[in-house]
């Protein structure tokens, strides 16, 4: 990534292909000069001109004078803008060829084109938001639910840096006491600073523990639930997908082996994705491209977060469905008995991990539904969208690093340490603390944070 100067940078701002609109995103000291380069309205006035916070008509012309597109230009000066720079935004057509030849002549009458992530990370080196904040941008981006975008859009406000900021304040309270402590013994503020300091590194702790225990629902919402359907040949897997997404994706015969391939779907559930996965029916065969596919039906069983484990009860039950279920039984899984509507008598005595289902009358598919969601979460009400949850690994990583700091500063003290001593671990904790909004962190790691960033953003 470039080093951050003063130089303008510009970017396709919309996703590729065919639009109504599309729009060239122009950041830097010199961005408003650059677009009055390829700009021109009706009454010949420049753009420095116009109040911040404006749009206006006009054309955009190449270095030749040659008129490119017809545009609307939206003016947004420093510090009031997304990078805290001056921006220009060119709205104009969404073809590729308009969107390009506009890039272009942006480029030639000065700016250079943006790194990805470039315009994010400017607003982040200008102090216009932390690190969690401008992670949360691309969170946004991808985010696959309506509720996993509310917790982004509380990250981007600043909803998970507040609780941060909580404890980065009470760490450097901490520190301060313990330093007066060490400056000044004559006040024997010691003897204080030792039953002080447990009450409060306890109290950091159960803070972390907190933010550590939404990790698991936060990256639930963040990345999905890998949830692989498993089973015999034409036990009704492809059909199970087929329902469960609410379209014909799996092609489904009464032909075994029909499936020779991973078949993949993303699917919301009461705001949770999952992303399922069909796999090729697990049996010995000498077809070589069905054993392809029942080795790669293993591999996905190796990957799942969640089984669906699929039986037909209009048959009986084979070895090699229990000794598939003996290889996955330490993860988390359904067992679904279908064809419930071609057997007379009820199924009873289900237990709470299994499912009765009937996939023609879609008997049993909304409870279905209802356990998987109760597999993921362990039974936990998402919380309100106002709430904080960590859906970053880094975060959590960094946290775990946090309360390990803690909790050797509480060690040290539970055996006489000197608060000196103590003192060295929480300056650990404050710096690995740091590290998560970005107060602290090498430049090394912030490039690879915004490598991740798509271009424009």
């Amino acid at each position: 990534m470039h080093v951050l100067q003063d130089d303008v940078i510009a970017a396709i701002a919309t996703p590729s292909g065919v639009g109504g609109v599309g729009i060239v995103r122009i950041s830097g000291k010199d961005a408003i000069a650059v677009a009055d380069r390829v700009y021109q309205n009706a009454s010949d006035q420049q753009l420095a001109s116009f109040e911040t916070h404006t749009i206006h008509y006009g054309h955009c012309y190449d270095a030749q004078g040659k008129r490119i597109d017809e545009v609307l230009v939206s003016i947004m000066k420093a510090p009031r803008s997304y990078t805290a720079e001056d921006v220009v935004e060119i709205n104009c057509h969404g073809g590729p060829v308009a969107l390009h030849a506009v890039l272009d002549a942006v480029i030639r009458a000065g700016a250079r084109l943006a790194d990805p992530g470039e315009f994010t990370r400017r607003a982040f080196v200008n102090g216009r938001i932390d690190l969690t904040q401008a992670e949360a941008v691309s969170d946004i981006i991808e985010a696959k639910t309506a509720i996993g975008l509310a917790y982004s859009v509380n990250q981007l406000s600043g909803g998970l840096s507040k609780k941060y900021q909580a404890v980065d304040a009470e760490l450097l309270h901490l520190m301060t006491f313990i330093d007066a402590a060490i400056d000044y013994p004559e006040y024997d503020i010691e003897t204080v600073t030792g039953d002080t300091l447990r009450r409060s590194i306890d109290g950091l702790i159960v803070s972390v523990d907190a933010l550590l225990d939404s990790a698991q629902m936060g990256k639930i919402y963040r990345n999905g639930v890998d949830t692989v359907i498993l089973g015999e040949p034409n036990v009704g897997k492809s059909s199970l997908l087929n329902k469960l997404i609410r379209e014909d994706k799996a092609l489904v015969t009464d032909i075994p082996g029909t499936t020779r391939d991973v078949v993949e779907a993303y699917i919301n559930i009461e705001g949770i994705p999952f992303h399922i996965i069909d796999t090729a029916g697990i049996r010995e065969t000498d077809d070589v491209v069905e054993k392809l596919g029942v080795e790669k039906s293993k591999q996905m069983m190796d990957r799942a977060e969640l089984i669906l484990m699929m039986t037909d009860v209009s048959r009986e039950t084979s070895e090699d469905e229990d000794t598939l279920i003996t290889a996955f039984q330490d993860k988390p899984y359904i067992r679904i008995y279908n064809k419930i509507d071609l057997k007379d008598e009820v199924l009873t005595d289900l237990k709470p991990n299994e499912i009765a289902l009937s996939i023609k009358t879609e008997t049993g598919l909304d409870a279905l539904r209802r356990q998987m969601v109760a597999m993921v979460t362990g039974n936990q009400t998402a919380k309100a969208a106002d709430d904080v949850i960590v859906s970053n690994l880094r975060h959590v990583n960094l946290l775990r690093q946090v309360r390990e700091n803690l909790t050797n500063a509480l060690n040290g003290l539970s055996i006489g340490m000197s608060v000196d001593m103590v003192a060295i671990d929480l300056e650990e904790a404050l710096e690995n603390l740091r590290r998560i909004t970005g107060q602290s962190l090498g430049d090394d790691i912030i490039d690879q944070i915004f490598a991740n960033f798509c271009l424009g953003k």
